[in-house]
């Protein structure tokens, strides 16, 4: 996983002295992390250099993006064409890959602790832009990309500001940016969890996205199958697979076999571990059980996905 330490060595290396407004020394003074960027002005010294690097960072991100260009996110791509606004959690592995120079807009980056003064203990992960299933990546309208730009141009005037409760003000226009790509989102992705089946739904979702990322070959899931799930949750087996069902359209065996599927491959596109250290991470009694679940998953062995 990329650190705040390696983007700012990055940047500096890269960019120039307005690519940032503000040095991670006096950053570090502040509750949290929070900084902004021009998209242009680091643009205008990319020169030569290689691809971004498809990896997990330890902040979150929030892209607003004027260009042609793709977006890889843990197992899926993205073309853009022209706008869109684009949220990235610190769990999932991406990289952007413009197709030329002509590229505009802003990107802010921040830690879940920068937001904890305004929203208390609720973890950033609980906004549902930032929830699996979601929609990470949003086109937008001319319109809509305006209204965005205007919160970024806020936070660059607000990041070269000496107002001694400026990163309060910035924290306010980071929610005014959140809630404004909510309200983006399809609204399936924003409705409310209005009964008991959908509450234990999301309780399954959040304690399978618990189980990753897998930092480390020692590492292990804890919770394997779906009787695991259900006594982690206290609710019958039965009863978690119809509910499952019920929201989502899928047993809670698929849903566990497709993150576990999800996770491998990612394993096996960005580390270098074995396929044997990945099987027993993931919790296969051995290699040709992870082999003949992948291929079902993905219709490859690891090695050939791996390539």
């Amino acid at each position: 996983m990329n650190s705040l330490e390696a983007f700012y060595t990055k940047i500096q290396t890269e960019g120039s002295p307005e690519s940032g407004a503000v040095s991670p020394a006096e950053l570090q003074r502040e509750i949290g992390h929070f900084n902004v960027f021009n998209v242009a002005v680091l643009m205008n010294r990319r020169h030569e250099r290689p691809p971004m690097t498809f990896d997990r960072r330890s902040f979150y991100k929030i892209s607003l993006i004027q260009g042609r260009s793709r977006i890889e996110y843990a197992d899926q791509s993205v073309e853009v064409e022209a706008h869109a606004l684009w949220f990235v959690t610190s769990r999932v592995p991406y990289r952007w890959l413009p197709h030329d120079q002509d590229q505009r807009g802003y990107f802010c980056i921040f830690t879940e602790e920068f937001l904890l003064p305004a929203r208390g203990s609720a973890p950033v992960e609980e906004l549902p832009v930032f929830q699996p299933g979601g929609c990470p990546v949003l086109p937008l309208t001319p319109a809509e990309y305006a209204t965005l730009e205007a919160i970024f141009r806020k936070m660059e005037l607000e990041m070269a500001s000496g107002y001694a409760y400026k990163y309060d003000l910035l924290r306010a226009y980071l929610l005014e940016l959140i809630h404004a790509g909510q309200k983006l989102q399809p609204v399936p992705a924003l409705a409310p969890a209005h009964n008991a089946s959908a509450r234990v739904a999301a309780q399954f979702t959040d304690l399978l996205e618990r189980q990753f990322p897998l930092a480390t070959p020692q590492q292990q899931l804890h919770l394997r199958t779906a009787k695991d799930y259900a006594d982690a949750l206290a609710v019958h087996v039965n009863h978690l697979n119809r509910v499952l069902k019920e929201t989502t359209g899928h047993t809670t065996t698929a849903l566990i076999s497709s993150r576990v599927a999800q996770e491998a491959k990612m394993l096996l596109k960005q580390t270098t571990w074995t396929v044997s250290e990945i099987a027993d991470a993931l919790g296969f009694a051995d290699v040709a059980h992870f082999c003949n679940f992948f291929k079902r998953q993905t219709g490859l062995v690891p090695g050939a996905f791996r390539g």
